[in-house]
Formats: C-alpha cells, structure tokens, sequence
C-alpha cells in the first residue's frame, strides 16, 4: 500500500511519458513497434477505402435510377397552390390595407406587381413560342435547344388593364385594384378536360356580388400551357396568370375576397391547406 501511494516527482513523471513516446529498448513508440505501426495503418486505410468504395457506389446507384426531369415523389401535391400578388401578410394571412388619397400607403403595392410582371416582358422570353391552340401541349422528345423542351409565351401585356403598361397604377389610384392571381406549378399536371381550361372565381365571402373584369377575358389559364415538365426540361417556362380588377369595393369597408380556380381536377375545399386550389384575403380601401 505505501508503494501504490508513494508521489512520483515531476521529473519521474516525465521520465516515464518519454519512454512511452519511444522505448529504445523494444523499438516500441506510443506501446507499438514500427511493424505493428504500419500494420494497423494499412487496416485502417483499407476500411476506410472501401467504405467511400460502397458510399459512392450507393450514391451512383440512387442518382442512375433517378429520372432529373420528373420528380419521383409527388403523391402531396395533387392540386395546386394559388398565390396572390401583391402578397401583403398580416399577423391572420393576406391583408391589403391602402388609403386612395395617400399615394405612399399604395405605391409599394404596385412596385410589387411591376416587379412580378418584370420577369414577363417580351424580352425576357423571347425564346419561347407564341402558342394559339386550346389544347394541351404535350411535348415527348425534347426538341428544343439545349436538351430542352419549348414554352409558351405569356406577356404582360397579355393582362390589358391591369399590365401595367398603359395604367402604371394597377387601378389602386381610383379604388379599382389589380390584383394577380397564379397557380403553382405540378410536374405533369393536367388541370381539366380537354376542352375546358381553368377558370379563376372571385367574390366577397358574405356581402353581395362582387363586380370583376378578368384578363385575359373570361380569366382563364389556356390549356397550351400545361402540361409543364419542370424546370430542367422548360427553363424558359413562366406561369399563366389572371388578373382581376375588382370594380365595386366598397369603401371605408374590410372585406374578405376569396379566389378559386374552378377547374376538374382542381379541389378549392381541403381544410388542412387554405391556399390549395384557393386564396382568400381582406381588403380595406380607405378614402
């Protein structure tokens, strides 16, 4: 017992870590001779060649059997998403509050919807084709540049009144805004039959019929632009739009608005996602 608590001095201390780090007298280093050194060197680098080996194999197998066009998971997204611009979120959704006697509570919002309809310019998608059909556009080879597949046009200049182009002001100026209404895009997706495209509904919740013009007329998506094929394959591809310019708001008045594309295969009443097929928003336009 005394010999197990007998002090080592510093120097013994140090004396012992050297002889661990090199032992002279076995030619060991660190507890293992140079042999043993090399040996378990040559294990671990094996291991760890053949498990990059195996992890690189995995993922070369994964990417192979991947298609980089079509997304293999989609199951979730069976009708789409319906966004709204401009897009102003309060603390309960959508809110788009403006005084029309004070331009700076409504020049943000039309900034907004000539920098959405910036990327729509003629310029912008001069590759893409000016498309007349009413049918679907089904693309199977890529016959475009690039490995690609063609688009069709939609210019702003497609939404008329509210393009911006002959009215900078959207109508927010005189109480009769603009507002755009898109539909996200699916992979594939058909919206309807083959005769009728998609149709954008608005109207007030619960107050009397609301008084809108659409463009394009009668606010549909036309079926040429569908089906898209994602973003790899159309890189060119921009969204259809509707714009609805909403004529009899009244003032001084909040009211909730709610747009649906009504199409056949497209659900406006999933009670997990109010944005599916649908958005719905408050209004307020002060005076």
């Amino acid at each position: 017992m005394a010999a197990l608590q007998e002090k080592k001095t510093c120097s013994q201390r140090m004396e012992e870590f050297r002889h661990y780090c090199w032992n002279p007298d076995t030619g060991q280093m660190l507890g293992r001779t140079l042999s043993r050194w090399v040996w378990i060197s040559l294990y671990y680098v094996a291991f760890y060649v053949v498990m990059t080996g195996l992890f690189a194999l995995s993922i070369y197998t994964l990417m192979w059997t991947l298609d980089p066009y079509t997304p293999d998971y989609q199951d979730q997204l069976k009708s789409p998403g319906v966004t709204l611009r401009p897009d102003v979120y309060g603390e309960k959704g959508l809110e788009i509050f403006y005084n029309v006697s004070n331009n700076r509570t409504w020049t943000d919002l039309t900034y907004t919807l000539h920098k959405f309809l910036a990327a729509y310019s003629p310029a912008v998608q001069e590759a893409n084709r000016n498309c007349s059909s009413e049918e679907y556009y089904f693309q199977e080879s890529f016959e475009a540049p690039n490995h690609t597949k063609y688009s069709c046009k939609f210019t702003a200049d497609m939404l008329q009144n509210c393009s911006g182009l002959t009215e900078p002001y959207f109508g927010f100026k005189e109480g009769k805004p603009c507002f755009i209404i898109k539909m996200n895009r699916i992979v594939r997706f058909l919206p309807g039959n083959s005769t009728a495209p998609p149709k954008v509904d608005c109207a007030f919740l619960d107050i009397p019929p609301l008084e809108v013009a659409y463009y394009p007329p009668k606010g549909t998506f036309s079926l040429h632009y569908f089906p898209y094929y994602g973003k790899k394959a159309q890189p060119q591809y921009r969204n259809p739009l509707v714009a609805a310019k909403f004529l009899n708001i009244p003032k001084n008045t909040e009211v909730i608005i709610v747009c649906k594309i009504l199409a056949e295969h497209v659900t406006f009443d999933n009670p997990h996602d109010p944005y599916e097929g649908k958005v719905e928003f408050k209004l307020k336009i002060e005076k």
